[in-house]
């Protein structure tokens, strides 16, 4: 017996030895393949970009308009290095290398291509529609090229002087929408027990997991400001290609009789209705692009020469050399709490951003760019009184809002000097809520119960496996309802309203940018670079200043690698998002629903998101 035993045990340990080694191995090989890549990549010689004359500016974005990137420098490198497809642009790159061209003499010509471009908010597109008026107005020509647009990528070709459109390709325009799935009957089914505290007619964010639709509340809202968006979109294509508001409503809302009279044809029905001014094929589009600029060095193109190659074959810094500085920290993503790659808002991150230039001297004036749906109360707090402490310390700070910037991100703007929203900015959504999922009933029907004893009337009723005490349903109600009470409160003292005006306009109720001025939520409607301008005027710098935008400080590890390849990386083109960041679909979204309902467990977290996106 003792003998067996002793077999067995060997042969547990051999299977062991197995694992532990091919473990080793496997992180080994997949150390060596990491290694191998960037080594590729610091070994390529360095390539020198010669700006020559009668170039086009290329504007390509790829994947989704961000204002920072996402994750880290390392995760970036190792994309370039293994030549992953480009998953983020950043906005303030495509907007300084407009500005730039319409300054260089060498850029005669600018070229879009929305192609590769996966999503940009309409507050994006107001601010590319600024800096794309501006190089119109220096008389060079704007010629947008594409196969297939949705109608955000329309927007943006919209923008030009011609659009071109691919024979074969199509236009879709179709509006907006606020669709979400809903939980309530699957979890009864499960018998989850959704415990949801809220404050607000209007905060309905919470929704799914406590209804099987959308509330008549929620569609009163989502449909006012959604109205809003899709009056400000319908508008700037009218404008731009001289199509009355009525015929593009008439076509949108008459698409079924429109494609079937041109048999099918999108791209005729585009031509038809003016959305395009010409059909034309890609190599045909290369062709004349080459005549009207120069040809390109292989002969079968033009010259043509793309944003991140023409920032840095630019020259740097034209701004100016006063030592009055104006720095950007960006807030982009959900806010939580502790340190947070970007993508996030952690509010230790964006805290140590804020101190850090706060205690730089030749900084006068912070732009703040928000672009989040919210998150944490207590992150958001957090985050508000860094900005309410730069102040008083002497910094001037104003707010400039991006596509998103409600509920927690709303709550952020409140200790600024001024609070800038591009007209199409999704902002408000003022109103708090909480969730507790318990999952008692859903173990029960599983043959597994919960019990035991705790010191206290209290403990260990805050579980997950456990019906939630109407003690703490009373406790988290009131907390909730004090946390809205809060926020009410610094949204008065901010805006210099009572706080029953601010209650009004409140309740979760989300606004365009447009409305929210009109209700005093904001100062001004305007651009990113409006809100620099007025940071400026505010700290009485006039108009010579630069502006620095503050990057998230390197790890220990990327401080390291940076030394050791004495700056490579920098001349990488690191240019690309996370390797694990997908576009949004079904799934994703339901993955992050479900992330939501499982909820942190022993932990009651009240928070300020608005869970608006637009579809």
């Amino acid at each position: 017996m003792s003998k067996d035993r002793s077999m067995f045990v060997r042969a547990l340990l051999g299977v062991w030895h197995f694992i532990n080694g091919a473990r080793k191995v496997f992180l080994n090989v997949l150390f060596l393949l990491v290694l191998f890549a960037v080594v590729v990549v610091l070994m390529e010689p360095e390539k020198t970009v010669r700006l020559q004359s009668d170039t086009t500016l290329l504007l390509q974005p790829y994947g989704n308009v961000v204002e920072q990137y996402s994750g880290t420098l390392i995760d970036r490198a190792i994309q370039k290095a293994t030549s992953q497809t480009r998953q983020e642009t950043r906005l303030r790159d495509l907007i300084e290398a407009i500005d730039r061209a319409g300054r260089d003499r060498r850029i005669i010509q600018m070229v879009i291509d929305t192609d590769n471009l996966w999503s940009i908010g309409l507050s994006s597109l107001q601010d590319l529609e600024r800096a794309i008026n501006d190089f119109k107005a220096t008389g060079k020509p704007v010629v947008a090229v594409a196969d297939v647009m949705g109608q955000h990528q329309y927007y943006l070709a919209s923008l030009a002087d011609e659009i071109w459109l691919n024979p074969d390709g199509l236009v879709w325009i179709d509006g907006y929408s606020n669709i979400r799935n809903f939980y309530r009957e699957g979890l009864d089914k499960l018998e989850v027990e959704v415990n949801l505290f809220r404050v607000g007619e209007y905060k309905t964010a919470m929704e799914p997991f406590v209804r099987d639709d959308m509330s008549p509340e929620a569609k009163e809202a989502a449909l006012y400001w959604l109205g809003s968006l899709w009056q400000q979109y319908l508008e700037g294509v009218s404008r731009h290609r001289g199509i009355p508001l009525d015929t593009l409503n008439s076509a949108i809302g008459d698409i079924a009789n429109r494609i079937e009279a041109v048999d099918g044809d999108f791209a005729q029905f585009a031509l038809q209705l003016g959305l395009v001014d010409r059909l034309v094929n890609r190599p045909q589009a290369r062709q004349e692009l080459a005549m009207r600029g120069a040809p390109s060095k292989s002969g079968d193109s033009y010259r043509a020469i793309d944003v991140d190659s023409f920032l840095a074959a630019s020259a740097f810094g034209q701004a100016g050399k006063s030592a009055s500085n104006i720095s950007v920290v960006v807030a982009e993503g959900e806010i939580v709490r502790g340190q947070q790659a970007p993508g996030r808002v952690g509010a230790e991150t964006t805290i140590a951003q804020l101190r850090r230039v706060g205690r730089d001297s030749d900084v006068e004036a912070v732009v703040l760019r928000v672009d989040s749906p919210g998150g944490e109360v207590m992150a958001s707090e957090m985050i508000r009184q860094e900005v309410q402490a730069l102040r008083d310390n002497g910094k001037t700070v104003v707010v400039s809002m991006g596509d998103v910037a409600a509920s927690g991100g709303y709550w952020i703007a409140m200790g600024a000097d001024e609070v800038w929203a591009n007209p199409a900015t999704i902002t408000g959504s003022i109103g708090v809520f909480g969730m507790i999922p318990t999952f008692g009933a859903t173990l029960k029907k599983m043959g597994i119960s919960s019990d035991g004893i705790g010191t206290t009337e209290l403990a260990g009723k805050l579980r997950l496996d456990r019906p939630l005490d109407d003690d703490l349903r009373r406790v988290f109600q009131i907390s909730t309802e004090h946390i809205y009470d809060d926020f009410l409160a610094r949204v008065a003292e901010a805006r210099g309203m009572d706080t029953e005006e601010v209650d009004k306009v409140a309740r979760g109720r989300v606004w365009s940018g447009s409305q929210a001025a009109e209700r005093g939520l904001i100062d001004r409607t305007g651009t990113l670079q409006d809100a620099i301008d007025a940071a400026a005027r505010i700290a009485g710098l006039g108009s010579d200043y630069r502006v620095h935008w503050v990057q998230p400080e390197l790890s220990a590890f990327e401080t390291f690698l940076l030394e050791l390849t004495s700056g490579v990386l920098a001349r990488m083109n690191i240019d690309t998002g996370p390797a694990e960041m997908l576009r949004k679909s079904f799934l994703q979204n339901l993955l992050d629903d479900l992330r939501m309902i499982a909820g942190s467990d022993r932990e009651f977290v009240v928070a300020a998101h608005c869970l608006c996106g637009l579809d």
